[in-house]
């Protein structure tokens, strides 16, 4: 997870008082079809975890290869990776997997937080002009079931204009998917982090109540990652 940015232990930004709701007001489309761009988080340091998480094994690759499969298998048109500048392992899993360089982003200072690769990625000008959505993902939820993956793009496509996210017991949770306004905006508001920026837009929020205690794990020690291994393969 990228450093800098007050996070709880789901490795996401805090959110005390500010929760989309299962059946909050939404803004349904005649046209339920989305194009959907993602967004994958892979800049931070992995201090707790020792090495780089994302090129620890999972399945029959690395997180990073079952991240990036998941989001191809689900539907994504481009999916793109933010990553640290200068890090050559990741280059290296990137160039093994196959993935292309023109869907790298760079974040110059990680160091500033998740945030500033987040927003690093909403200026970036290597999108698909038809893209209409973008789901912001964390790079430490390999464990997420592709059913909830499926449940929030589907909620998402019959609310095409609201900012949706998967609800744990009333909880958001990451990942966020963004209609095209909301994601352009994050490149030019100030604000100091993602709770932020979503609080900013709050009556365009929406959430869908997911039954996946995977949405509760995280991923930033050794010990995180064997349980969420175990819990995975042992669910899947």
């Amino acid at each position: 997870m990228d450093g800098g940015e007050r996070q709880d232990g789901r490795g996401q930004p805090r959110q005390k008082h500010f929760r989309p709701r299962a059946g909050a007001k939404t803004i349904v489309s005649s046209d339920p079809e989305i194009f959907l761009g993602v967004l994958l988080l892979a800049a931070g340091g992995s201090r707790r975890m020792g090495q780089p998480k994302l090129l620890l094994p999972w399945g029959t690759t690395t997180v990073l290869g079952h991240l990036i499969q998941q989001w191809e298998k689900s539907g994504a048109r481009q999916i793109g990776v933010v990553c640290a500048a200068g890090v050559a392992e990741l280059q290296n899993e990137l160039d093994r997997l196959g993935f292309p360089k023109e869907n790298r982003i760079f974040n110059p200072a990680p160091e500033r937080g998740m945030f500033s690769s987040i927003q690093c990625a909403a200026a970036w000008p290597g999108w698909n002009a038809d893209l209409t959505h973008w789901m912001i993902t964390l790079g430490d939820q390999p464990h997420l079931r592709r059913e909830t993956l499926e449940s929030l793009l589907s909620f998402g496509a019959a609310n095409p204009r609201n900012i949706c996210q998967p609800l744990r017991n009333g909880r958001p949770r990451h990942p966020v998917l963004l209609p095209k306004p909301a994601f352009a905006a994050l490149k030019e508001r100030s604000a100091s982090d993602l709770r932020q920026f979503l609080e900013s837009r709050a009556d365009e929020l929406a959430g869908v109540e997911v039954a996946d205690a995977g949405l509760d794990f995280d991923i930033d020690t050794p010990a995180d990652y064997q349980r969420a291994r175990e819990w995975s393969f042992k669910s899947g």
